[in-house]
């Protein structure tokens, strides 16, 4: 019996695992969402479809979504970016004219491929009906097995042609186990035996190798530095971690990596060259071959997984006695841990972010999952948090959206109905992309939304004084935030004491539904580096002079007295 395209794909789609399609339904796609109302796919109506594109990193499960010709499935672009840069296995299937008109200048008309070719590991189109389920079998095995976006160009009336569909083209996940040769690892036993002070440095790709990693570092009496990505798989449980380096990060991993000999990058592609050691032998371990010495020069590059490199390499190390290095390392982090914990005091009439993103981990639970604009909620959360071991954590470290928590927690929160999903947004944030506010309600997805009111889009705001610029159009005219989502169906509150705070925290948290909580946060609050340049402290002290000679006196007191002297 004959079915339609658009059955075929979303069948395929199914058997693939997808659970949800996300994206906004007209024209083009109209038989295609008519396909999937008969189906077990769900259909969840977003209002701007940037956000539709956001589910799959935690799950690592196939999402879906789906654009109308021209500026549908155009909108879906940042939101890609974002999923793909994040390693999330998501389908779009992306809409065009009818293939009559395709070539002839037709209203809406554009070619998807080369807009999405550069952010997806599979980009085709379906030529022709016979081809969809192959083409859509193939798009999601490389979504799932290079863990990507993928993305998928159907004509509106090829969705409406009916084939015979007698050929079983499936979606295959195989599971390799990937080390490096046995000489490699000689090679790398004979580095570690002869080095003195050691760092092991933890990325991404390390995020299934806990045990291992810690097992590492029992023998070489190694500290373990990690990256931002992955703070919630390396930091729990771990009597070797001496936190993050890099701008965000902290002075004790920023100083293990710099003090060693011998720097072991495990999963890690950070990007930041000025961050390597630049006197200590390099040797990175990654799954990608074409990722060995891209950030800095690296004196033994391997292929391998983690986990599977570790287990090889442990039985030709000798236990390492000499902890010297280690424990300068944990000594300078529980230094830089309880400097943290100062910043996070209540201390005057104002809120500062870090007490009130301290007081959310308090409050939070154990197996929370969280989100955080890019810019100073994503620092917040990286310093204020407490990874438990249970707890998720995504954040826009590596495409850098502004607007990226609640579209990722409105997604996250639809694949895990019974946790706790908490998006930390910005006020700019959380205003660029305000309109699937009414998405929440609509679907009651129960999202808590925090929302860190400054007034500014505070992160440029302090990029622009450390360069000793006055800060420009960095300025915001807020709504009451609290008042907007009572309006639109939200539970709101809004909190401007520390006095209220954490009374009002808890209510929301406990709120069954969608919610927004606005918190008015100190504008004057830098996101201070690991560790402070002079080059730095000039600058900050240039926009002083600035500010002063331009009449703005009080924030240079309010400045130096809520970063330099709190």
């Amino acid at each position: 019996m004959s079915i339609t395209v658009s059955e075929v794909i979303a069948d395929t789609l199914i058997k693939a695992g997808a659970k949800r399609c996300y994206g906004i339904v007209g024209d083009t796609i109209n038989h295609f969402t008519n396909a999937i109302s008969k189906t077990s796919l769900e259909w969840i109506n977003v209002r701007h479809e940037e956000v539709g594109a956001c589910e799959a990193y935690m799950t690592r499960q196939l999402a879906v979504c789906a654009g109308t010709c021209g500026p549908g499935s155009l909108h879906f672009v940042n939101g890609i970016f974002e999923s793909h840069r994040n390693g999330s296995p998501v389908v779009l299937i992306a809409s065009n004219v009818d293939s009559s008109e395709e070539g002839m200048g037709f209203p809406q008309e554009l070619d998807q491929t080369k807009i999405y070719d550069q952010c997806s590991v599979f980009c085709q189109r379906i030529n022709h009906p016979s081809q969809a389920r192959r083409i859509v079998a193939q798009a999601a095995q490389a979504a799932l097995t290079h863990q990507g976006v993928v993305m998928v160009v159907v004509n509106g009336d090829i969705f409406k042609n009916k084939i015979e569909d007698d050929i079983a083209w499936s979606v295959h996940q195989p599971q390799p186990l990937i080390r490096p040769n046995d000489a490699d690892l000689n090679t790398l036993a004979g580095m570690i035996h002869s080095a003195k002070r050691i760092t092991i440095y933890a990325g991404i790709g390390a995020r299934e190798s806990h045990d291992q990693l810690v097992a590492l570092a029992d023998k070489i009496k190694a500290p373990i530095a990690h990256s931002s990505r992955s703070k919630e798989f390396v930091e729990p449980n771990n009597p070797f971690n001496v936190g993050m380096t890099g701008i965000l990060g902290n002075l004790a991993g920023m100083q293990a990596m710099d003090d060693c000999d011998l720097l072991l990058c495990l999963g890690s592609d950070f990007a930041y060259t000025q961050f390597y050691s630049k006197k200590a032998q390099i040797v990175q371990v990654d799954t990608q071959a074409k990722h060995l010495g891209r950030r800095t020069p690296i004196n033994l590059g391997l292929v391998g997984d983690v986990a599977n490199t570790i287990g090889a390499l442990l039985p030709l190390l000798e236990q390492r006695s000499d902890d010297s290095h280690l424990n300068n390392a944990l000594e300078q982090w529980h230094k830089d841990k309880k400097e943290y914990a100062g910043k996070a005091r209540h201390e005057s009439e104002l809120i500062h972010p870090q007490y009130l993103t301290q007081l959310l981990s308090d409050k939070a639970d154990r197996n929370a999952i969280f989100t955080a604009d890019g810019g100073s909620p994503m620092v917040w959360l990286l310093r204020h948090l407490e990874a438990t071991g249970e707890r998720r954590f995504l954040t826009s470290l590596l495409h850098g959206t502004m607007a990226n928590a609640y579209p990722q927690a409105l997604g996250i929160a639809n694949a895990y109905p019974h946790r706790q999903v908490i998006a930390m947004c910005g006020d700019g944030g959380l205003t660029m992309l305000m309109g699937d506010l009414l998405t929440l309600v609509q679907e009651q997805i129960p999202v808590k939304l925090l929302v860190f009111n400054n007034e500014s889009l505070g992160f440029v705001e302090m990029e622009q004084r450390v360069e000793g610029l006055l800060d420009n159009y960095t300025s915001l005219h807020n709504p009451n935030f609290a008042s907007l989502a009572e309006q639109i169906g939200l539970q709101g509150w809004q909190v401007d004491t520390p006095e209220r705070l954490p009374d009002t925290m808890q209510a929301w948290l406990d709120h069954k539904g969608p919610a927004l909580l606005e918190v008015k946060v100190n504008r004057m609050e830098l996101v201070m580096p690991p560790k402070i340049e002079a080059n730095q402290v000039v600058s900050t002290a240039l926009f002083g002079v600035k500010a002063v000679l331009n009449g703005r006196s009080d924030e240079v007191i309010s400045l130096i007295r809520d970063n330099f002297i709190k």
